[in-house]
Order: structure tokens, then sequence, then C-alpha cells
């Protein structure tokens, strides 16, 4: 049982009600979005990073001392992200961090636990400058760029798919991708013949539909979140559009498959969830995701839990809640989690498997792995 407050832009304390009376609390902060265009995957990234406190102090908590949640609502924006850093630091005193949320706002917290030396862990943004505030700073999740080169050889090497369009939505998230596909297409024998942008603020699609339409690709990398792919691929099918789409971890929620109905089938992603793995983390975390919210799982609840996860087995390690300590540890993780087995480079970044995911029968399922290790190697300065 947990205690959670509805009150948005007030810290959302999550403990496990049951714990020992002589038990302390250790916080941790989380900023994510729970308002704002990005709400629905800040829900989600809430729930699996609640199920991992849950699971850590129901097992012990953290060398005895129970693990607290500390949550504030950052709306996915750059703006309201800096002073929820400087508030977890200076007032709520924690002692390492997880952001839950979009690249911006992660980027911009990022330098500010940098420089206070607090260890800080981004669950699923990929902007790559994330890490490179410095040696305090974890992902993992892939770096876009990774996620892009797998894209490319999704395309051209799996499904001999070799004349693309590029559909880029205009922001970091976007971009980051965009670059990646460019970067590993030729080698992959795919050609991009068109590349179009859009606003992340779009729902209606027609120009963009025209000019696919036009280039008669053989396959779409279309880069977005759910809720703007989902009226895309709709638009797309509706035209009478049958390429081939492939898109990323935006894409990975059930949310995805309800705005596109129909069109959804035959969706291939990039992501880090494998719903249909054997691994008994994975499943073990689908099966208790979905018996705790009554919702199916995706990318964003089990980067969530991941981050928690190697954030609580460091903090064991370290057996401290010295800073300079529990980020060693992280450091030194090498932990198999919901999205896979996580260790970090010197940048902090991971390296682990690309899951490959189908839309079929009105959900996800297993489509293939690119586990390619010189493909997918994340920057390292």
């Amino acid at each position: 049982m947990t205690l959670k407050s509805k009150l948005l832009g007030a810290a959302i304390s999550v403990g496990l009600m049951a714990a020992p009376a002589f038990a302390e609390n250790v916080k941790i902060g989380f900023n994510v979005p729970l308002t704002g265009f990005a709400a629905a995957d800040g829900e989600s990234a809430l729930n699996g990073a609640q199920l991992a406190v849950e699971q850590v102090n129901a097992a012990g908590g953290i060398n005895g001392d129970m693990l607290e949640l500390v949550v504030y609502d950052d709306q996915a924006s750059p703006k309201e992200a800096v002073p929820i850093a400087q508030k977890l630091i200076e007032k709520d005193g924690v002692v390492a961090a997880v952001s839950g949320s979009y690249s911006g706002s992660t980027r911009a917290a990022a330098g500010i636990f940098q420089e206070a030396g607090v260890p800080y862990i981004s669950a699923y943004a990929i902007h790559p400058d994330i890490t490179r505030a410095g040696n305090y700073v974890f992902r993992t999740s892939f770096v876009g760029e990774v996620q892009g080169r797998a894209g490319a050889k999704l395309a051209g090497e799996n499904l001999g798919l070799k004349r693309a369009v590029i559909l880029t939505i205009k922001n970091d998230f976007g971009q980051s991708l965009a670059a990646g596909f460019k970067e590993a297409a030729a080698k992959f024998g795919v050609e991009v013949i068109g590349e179009y942008e859009y606003s992340i603020k779009d729902r209606q699609f027609g120009p963009i539909v025209s000019k696919i339409r036009s280039d008669n690709p053989d396959v779409i990398y279309a880069t977005g979140y759910f809720f703007t792919a989902g009226p895309l691929v709709s638009q797309l099918r509706a035209a009478g559009i049958t390429t081939t789409v492939i898109g990323q971890e935006g894409y990975d929620s059930q949310h995805y498959i309800e705005i596109a109905g129909p069109a959804a089938e035959g969706t291939i992603i990039t992501t880090s969830l494998d719903r249909d793995s054997s691994a008994a983390e994975t499943q073990d975390f689908i099966k208790t995701f979905e018996a705790k919210t009554g919702h199916k799982s995706d990318m964003v609840a089990a980067s969530g839990h991941t981050a928690i996860k190697v954030l609580a087995a460091a903090m064991k390690v370290a057996g401290t809640t010295d800073k300079a300590a529990i980020r060693d540890a992280i450091a030194a993780t090498n932990l198999v989690a919901s999205t896979g087995t996580i260790s970090f480079n010197a940048l902090g970044e991971v390296q682990k498997s690309v899951q490959v995911q189908i839309v079929k029968d009105g959900n996800w399922h297993h489509f293939a792995v690119i586990d390619d290790a010189a493909l997918l190697a994340p920057p390292t300065e």
C-alpha cells in the first residue's frame, strides 16, 4: 500500500506503510510529466517507478531502510525541471534521483544534479547530451542515434526494404532518431529518398501523406509519440498507403493502438520492452504491473521500473547514503532488469540489445532482436 498525493505541483512521497517502525526512509527524487501533453507517459513511468519502490521495500528496503520516492510534476518542460531539481536537492535532501521525463526536461535537470554531486538516472530520455552533463548522470535506455541505427538495420537487413522516407518530429527526440537512421542507412543498402518534418502539435498530415504517396517508398521511418503516430498512421492507411511503417519507443503504448485502430496492425517499432520475453524479470514485471494498474505495460513503465531497480541495487551495494559511493556503485552496475541487462560505459550510457515489436491482433508482440554490439555502441565521450 502506498501514500500518494493527488496534488500536482507538490511532492508525492511513496513508501511502504507496512515498513517496520524503526526503519528510516531514504529519499530519491523523481521528476515526471503528470500534466500537459506528456501526462499519459508520465503516469505510466510513475506507476512503473512506484511498483519498483514497493518491491524493493517489500524485500527489506535499502539494507533495512525504506525507499521513499519524492515526486514532482515537471510537465515535460525544462523551465519546470530546473527548479524541481533544485528543490529535490536543497529542500528534500534526496541522495539520488531518476528522470521519468522527456529529453528537454531531463537535459535541463541533469546539469543541476551533476553540479550538486547527486547521482541522476535518465529512464528513457534519449538525447545524447544528457549523460554529457557529467559523471553523476546515467541512462538506462538507448541514446537516440543508437535506436535510429537499429531502425536502419531493421529496414535494410531484416526486412529487405531499400527506399525510405523519413518523417521527423521537430524536437530532440525526433532529430536524434533521424540522425541515427541516416548515419547507418547506406551500410544496410537503404536510400533515403525523402525527409519531412512536422510539429509535436500536428495531428493532420494531409500534405505529408500526399508527398509520401508521390515518393512511393518501400518503408517509412516515422519518428514521434503515440499521440502523433496514431493519427499519422491512420491517415496514411486511409489514403491507401500500405508501405511498412517503422517507429520507435515513442509508439510503445497501448494508446497508439487505440488511437490508430485497425491501421495500427503491422506497425513495427524499436524499443526496450519485449512483451513475449521468456526472461523471468520481464514477465514478472508485466504480470505485476498489469495487476497493479489494470493497464497494459509499456516501454515507459518498464523504463521507470528499471531505473529505480538499478538505483536501489547500487544503493545496497554502496551500503551508505554517501552520494559519491552511490555514483560509483551505479557505474559498476551489472543487473538483469525488465528491459534487459543493464551495465554502463564510462559516459554512463547503457549498451543492450534493441527489442523489435509488431502490432498483431491489437497488441504488441515480439518481432525480432537487434543485438549487433558494434552498431548499437553508445557514445563514449
